[in-house]
């Protein structure tokens, strides 16, 4: 593989539902250690101050003691002015200085609180008038936001949200890559120029995927629905499924110059080795 370029390699990793089996994530991060990630992301899914205090505590362990870059996701929806600079000051204290910038998923029922951030590049432009040295990530979507009303109005939206501050950015689940590539074309288009790692999840089972599909609004190729419905009761056949149809779309998309993978291991270090045995020379990490 030519040295020209080096391609970025990271995990996404999340607090488990409940805060007192935390320990069970140190495990995934001892084994995904050995995988030599550039970063691993750290979610801040619902569940209020509590969530956020694994958040805190898992990007710690990944940050001081297990000595690997650590991304903290950082969702704004209902939070104040106040609650950010707290939280920002978490993460200082602990010296994680990089974080994922969000706007959050507005909740589908109940009560909904605004808080000062309507959009994520608010959330950045806050965080730069800080003069905080971190380093911002922002989310972007290959087959657009569920919001938006068409792609155009999508990409005007991330242009706005990198203009704000942002340093790199990681996309959405996708499977099939020709809508990266899409996208990628019309990213430069606009004049974005930042890194653009590439988010994939190996799909082993099929609530998983059912899931994603239903909070993503992603689509799936015609090959992959094929054989999910073929292999769909058979767990170890799936396993294989997924995991070869990462690789194949990783292999693609390092063959056409990706900035980087960012793997969306859902906290399985096992898969996510697989993957990396897989892809090490090509990806030039042996």
């Amino acid at each position: 593989m030519s040295e020209e370029k080096k391609v970025g390699w990271s995990f996404e990793v999340f607090p488990p539902k409940r805060t007192a089996n935390i320990s069970s994530i140190y495990m995934t991060l001892a084994e995904l250690k050995k995988l030599n990630p550039d970063f691993i992301s750290v979610t801040y899914g619902a569940g209020g101050s509590e969530n956020c205090q694994a958040t805190v505590e898992i990007a710690n362990a990944v940050q001081n003691n297990y000595q690997m870059n650590a991304v903290a996701h950082l969702p704004c929806i209902g939070l104040t002015r106040q609650d950010v600079l707290e939280q920002l000051n978490r993460f200082r204290e602990i010296g994680v200085n990089r974080i994922l910038a969000l706007r959050g998923d507005k909740p589908v029922s109940g009560e909904f609180k605004q808080g000062d951030f309507e959009h994520a590049s608010d959330l950045i432009s806050f965080i730069r008038a800080q003069n905080y040295d971190l380093q911002i990530y922002a989310a972007c979507y290959p087959e657009k936001h569920y919001e938006a009303k068409t792609a155009e109005e999508d990409l005007d939206n991330l242009k706005i949200k990198v203009d704000s501050g942002v340093d790199g950015l990681v996309s959405q689940l996708f499977f099939s890559n020709t809508y990266f590539y899409d996208f990628i074309e019309k990213v430069r288009a606009k004049n974005i120029n930042v890194p653009v790692e590439a988010g994939i999840m190996p799909v082993i089972n099929c609530k998983q995927i059912e899931r994603m599909v239903s909070l993503c609004n992603v689509k799936l190729p015609k090959k992959f629905t094929d054989v999910m419905s073929r292999f769909s009761d058979n767990k170890e056949a799936m396993l294989e499924i997924g995991i070869a149809y990462a690789v194949d779309q990783i292999i693609d998309l390092i063959a056409n110059g990706v900035d980087g993978i960012h793997l969306y291991t859902m906290n399985n270090p096992n898969v996510a080795n697989r993957i990396y045995e897989a892809i090490k020379h090509v990806i030039g990490r042996v």
